[in-house]
C-alpha cells in the first residue's frame, strides 16, 4: 500500500489531473472532485460523509504578543456572548493590521478561500457590509499567505503569525489551541447554509461560493485499483463515525451520493442499507 499524500485539495486535484496515479481521492472541496478540477479523472461521482468547520488557530507564542492576547480575549468574550458587538470588536482587532493572520493560498487549499468566506459572512453579519474586515484586513497588510494552511503552522508556533485559518479536525490533529466561531459565520452550520451561499471568493479558474465543509470522497477515473478502492469508499461511508470523532468531524448520515454519472456497482447496497442517500447532481 502506498503511503497517503496530503495536500490542498485544489492542488492535489491538478495533480490527479495531470496524470498522478492514486487510488482514492478524499476532498474538503466538491469542485476539486468535479470536472472542473479532475479533468478526464473525475469518476463523475463523489460521496459527502463528514462536515467540518473554520477555526482561528494560535499558538503559545501568540500570548506573548499584546495585541495578540488581547484579541484572543476579545473573541473568546465573543463566543461567550454571541452578540453582533463584542463579535465586531474580535474580528476589527483581527483585521486591524496589528496581528498577522495566516491564510492558505486559496487557489490550491480551499481552507484559504474559505477564511476570506468567513471574513465576508462576519462582515455581513456584524458589520452590515461584508467587504468590511476583508478590505480592512487587506489595507492593513495584516494577511500572511502559504501554499496551505499546513505549511504556516510552523510560523504560527514560533510566533512569525499569530494566528490561522484552519479547519477545526485540523487544529485538533496538530494540537493547536483554537478559538471557535459562531455557527453563523463558521461554514459548519447546515442551518445557516442559505446565509453562507450568498458569499463567494474568486479564483483563477472561477468563482468559489460559501456552503457547510465537507468532506468527499471518489474514486478518479483511472484509480490503480478500482474495485479495491470502491470497497475502502464502503468501508468509509459505513464506519466513519468511529475514527473521525476524536477531530470532532461531523459524520453526514445518511451520507450523500451526488453525481453526474450512475453510482459504481459496488455501492449501491449502501443505498438500501440506509447509508448513502442519492442527492442528485450538487454539491448541497
Amino acid at each position: 500500500m502506498a503511503p497517503p499524500k496530503s495536500g490542498g485539495s485544489l492542488l492535489l486535484a491538478s495533480e490527479i489531473a495531470q496524470g498522478n496515479p492514486v487510488s482514492v481521492f478524499i476532498s474538503l472541496s466538491h469542485s476539486a472532485v468535479t470536472a472542473s478540477h479532475l479533468g478526464n479523472q473525475s469518476s463523475g461521482w463523489a460521496i459527502a460523509f463528514a462536515s467540518d468547520q473554520m477555526v482561528l488557530a494560535y499558538s503559545n507564542a501568540t500570548l506573548q504578543n499584546a495585541a495578540a492576547n488581547a484579541t484572543v480575549t476579545a473573541c473568546s468574550s465573543a463566543l461567550a456572548a454571541n452578540a453582533t458587538t463584542p463579535w465586531n470588536n474580535c474580528f476589527t482587532m483581527l483585521t486591524s493590521g496589528s496581528v498577522k493572520l495566516g491564510t492558505g493560498n486559496p487557489n490550491a487549499d480551499p481552507s484559504g478561500y474559505r477564511g476570506w468566506i468567513v471574513l465576508e459572512a462576519a462582515g455581513q453579519a456584524y458589520a452590515n457590509n461584508s467587504s468590511f474586515y476583508e478590505n480592512r484586513l487587506i489595507f492593513n497588510n495584516g494577511n500572511v499567505t502559504a501554499a496551505s494552511a499546513a505549511d504556516l503552522i510552523a510560523p504560527l508556533q514560533t510566533g512569525q503569525i499569530q494566528f490561522l485559518w484552519i479547519y477545526k479536525s485540523a487544529a485538533i490533529a496538530h494540537k493547536l489551541n483554537y478559538l471557535q466561531l459562531s455557527g453563523q459565520v463558521n461554514l459548519g452550520d447546515s442551518k445557516y447554509s442559505s446565509f453562507y451561499s450568498q458569499f463567494s471568493y474568486r479564483l483563477a479558474i472561477g468563482a468559489e461560493t460559501g456552503g457547510v465543509i465537507r468532506l468527499w470522497i471518489t474514486v478518479p477515473a483511472d484509480s490503480t485499483d478500482t474495485a479495491d478502492s470502491l470497497q475502502f469508499v464502503a468501508f468509509v461511508v459505513k464506519n466513519s463515525p468511529t475514527p473521525l470523532s476524536p477531530f470532532e468531524l461531523v459524520p453526514t448520515t445518511p451520507a450523500k451520493h451526488y453525481n453526474c454519472t450512475p453510482v459504481p456497482s459496488l455501492l449501491p447496497h449502501l443505498a438500501a442499507q440506509r447509508y448513502l442517500q442519492p442527492s442528485g447532481p450538487n454539491s448541497g
